[in-house]
């Protein structure tokens, strides 16, 4: 009885429906992987060691960060941060963004993104920047104060 129903589907209707499961199957997978990818990224403890002492840490109860890039999307900071945050538009005088970078330029201003963070999710966010090996965290003039901003190493 189970199997009636297939007699009513048409032939090209089975082929196509079985043509579609490898698709589910690997969609399954690399959700998956994608997942423990971005576990392994984000929160896990391998892969990366943070400079010490790390640059301003212990200096403030909270930290003005400046984000110009993936840091912007809500739901990224919300995997790194593990809290949602209140953010404000800013901008950075005299800097230009290019690619991953924010590099100088005395007539450009970057567009972002400023949030505060406490000392272990300014720890978190150093992990995710790979700080030390990929970013450098620098303290830079905003026009309205100052918050820390990650600039990629040479």
């Amino acid at each position: 009885m189970m199997f009636a129903a297939l007699d009513r589907i048409a032939p090209w209707e089975r082929l196509a429906r079985a043509r579609r499961w490898p698709y589910w199957v690997g969609a399954c997978s690399s959700a998956t992987g994608g997942f423990f990818l971005a576990w392994w990224v984000l929160l896990g403890p391998y892969g990366h060691t943070l400079p010490d002492p790390l640059p301003g840490a212990g200096e403030a109860d909270s930290y003005p960060i400046f984000a110009y890039g993936t840091l912007r999307n809500p739901f990224i900071r919300w995997l790194i941060i593990g809290r949602r945050v209140e953010t404000q538009v800013a901008a950075l005088p005299g800097y230009r963004k290019e690619a991953l970078d924010v590099l100088p330029d005395p007539s450009a201003t970057t567009e972002g993104i400023v949030f505060e963070v406490d000392l272990e999710e300014l720890r978190r966010l150093d992990r995710y920047e790979r700080l030390g090996t990929r970013y450098e965290r620098v303290r830079l003039p905003l026009e309205n104060g100052y918050a820390w901003v990650y600039r990629r190493l040479p």
